[in-house]
């Protein structure tokens, strides 16, 4: 009467589920092969797509932090110039040298009441 109840309930084994699953993957490929071409050139190429983004990108931070380091050192580098000098007036303004061989006018931002002229 209680056979059924009295039985051990049945070890879940992960070999013989890969397994099974394994083989009803592989005989659908061999059943629709072009099913599976394709899904290989699409996702194999959106992987390589990925990996190359990935990488060019990891190749620009890298510049990024090469270029700031220079920055940085460029600055610290400027800083003790200055303090060594004394003269915070050029120190103030690196480009003041620069930007006066440019005439007035250029210098200057156009006023409202002044009319473009082209």
């Amino acid at each position: 009467m209680g056979s059924e109840g009295d039985a051990p309930p049945a070890k879940f084994d992960w070999r013989e589920t890969v397994e099974e699953r394994w083989r009803k993957t592989r005989e659908h490929a061999e059943t629709y092969p072009y099913v599976w071409g394709s899904y290989i050139l699409v996702y194999g190429g959106l992987g390589v797509y990925i990996a190359w983004r990935w990488r060019k990108l990891r190749q620009t931070e890298d510049r990024v932090r090469v270029l700031q380091e220079q920055l940085r050192k460029l600055v610290e580098a400027e800083a003790s110039a200055a303090n060594a000098s004394g003269s915070s007036s050029t120190a103030s303004k690196p480009f003041a040298a620069a930007s006066s061989s440019f005439p007035p006018a250029a210098r200057s931002p156009p006023t409202p009441d002044k009319p473009i002229s082209r």
